[in-house]
């Protein structure tokens, strides 16, 4: 396996350079107080969280419109603001280089071609994570996209023949079972999609893939995420193209009554400024915790996503509904916890481990 042989590392200076931090380390605030260190960290959480979850709740309100059914085009001009956004970070990194530091981002063909596998699989994350958001809604998003982690087991056995610990799939267990569960109850209560479920299990086996294929392309990029965020979304710009006409979003688009209007594109460009900002604040909180650290704070987040569309909403929900969220929450939190154990034990490599944390577990808020 080329991720196997090439086995590419993703140094701290790689993983924070999604926080524009270039080469900074974890250790450049040892003379801090701890009062002003735990006031950074609760700033960059509390940033992490509210990013996260107003970009979930403005995708919904984008997906869910009843005048354009256009999600693959949405997800086009997000993709398309990002590439933007990463060009606009490079020149500005020019012109103050002592405040911004961004990698540069020059097109080439060649890279282009080394990353096409790996956007191929993005579109499919993000177009069928979309569609599982506009056909479910945020409340049971969670849920609905909570197999992420139960794919990472199996796919790592199938691609990489990497073998899982009996605990770790316990907690795959109860995952499934809490997914079960809440798919049971969204049935009981009337409102079950099942093309919304079917999108989330595909965009769950999606995330899975991403995380693998990533892992492949990075040498093609220097080990830089944002050279990598860069070429991704220009393929996933030039391969939306043909699939929008393909179904037929075009139509809707010349017969939508607001596509003159500035407000409606001033929220299509935040989605994709809100795209674009999620990896930063998550190298930020990664910068200023932990991997381990930062997938608990993801799965809190997904919890106070789940009660605040609830609230919003004004729904009723049973117990056993909230059961099958928190066997979810619960089951992805311990699988994240012993996979850090097992890495411990193994006496694995700092910069390693947080690569391997990092790629086990997705944030199912996102």
């Amino acid at each position: 396996m080329i991720s196997i042989m090439n086995r590419v590392q993703l140094k701290r200076s790689n993983i924070l350079r999604m926080a524009l931090a270039g080469s900074d380390s974890m250790d450049e605030g040892k003379g801090e107080t701890f009062l002003l260190k735990a006031i950074k960290i609760g700033g960059v959480v509390a940033l992490y969280w509210f990013i996260s979850i107003t970009m979930v709740f403005l995708n919904n309100y984008l997906l869910d419109s009843k005048d354009l059914d256009a999600p693959l085009f949405v997800t086009f001009y997000q993709c398309l603001v990002t590439v933007g956004l990463c060009y606009g970070m490079h020149l500005l990194s020019h012109l103050c280089p002592g405040v911004i530091d961004f990698p540069s981002v020059k097109f080439d063909l060649k890279v282009c071609r080394d990353v096409l596998p790996l956007s191929i699989v993005f579109i499919g994350m993000i177009t069928f994570n979309n569609l599982c958001l506009k056909h479910v809604g945020v409340a049971f998003y969670t849920v609905g996209r909570s197999l992420s982690t139960v794919f990472n087991v199996l796919l790592s056995y199938v691609i990489l023949k990497q073998t899982t610990s009996f605990y770790a799939i316990l907690c795959c267990g109860i995952i499934l079972g809490g997914f079960w569960l809440g798919v049971d109850q969204e049935g009981v209560a009337g409102s079950l999609s099942w093309t919304g479920v079917f999108f989330g299990v595909l965009a769950s086996a999606c995330v899975s893939l991403n995380a693998i294929f990533t892992k492949r392309v990075m040498p093609a990029v220097d080990g830089n995420i944002w050279k990598l965020s860069f070429y991704n979304n220009i393929n996933a710009c030039i391969l939306f193209l043909p699939l929008i006409l393909v179904f037929g979003e075009v139509g809707h688009l010349v017969h939508f009554s607001r596509l003159g209007d500035p407000t409606f594109w001033g929220m299509m460009t935040l989605g994709g400024v809100f795209g674009f900002a999620i990896g930063y604040v998550t190298g930020l909180q990664i910068k200023f915790t932990s991997p381990l650290t930062h997938n608990v704070s993801g799965t809190a987040k997904a919890c106070a996503q789940t009660v605040i569309a609830v609230v919003y909403n004004q729904s009723s929900k049973s117990f056993l509904w909230w059961t099958s969220n928190l066997m979810v929450l619960g089951g992805s939190s311990a699988y994240t916890w012993v996979k850090g154990m097992e890495m411990k034990k193994v006496h694995i490599p700092q910069d390693e481990s947080k690569e391997k944390l990092l790629g086990e577990k997705s944030d199912a808020g996102v």
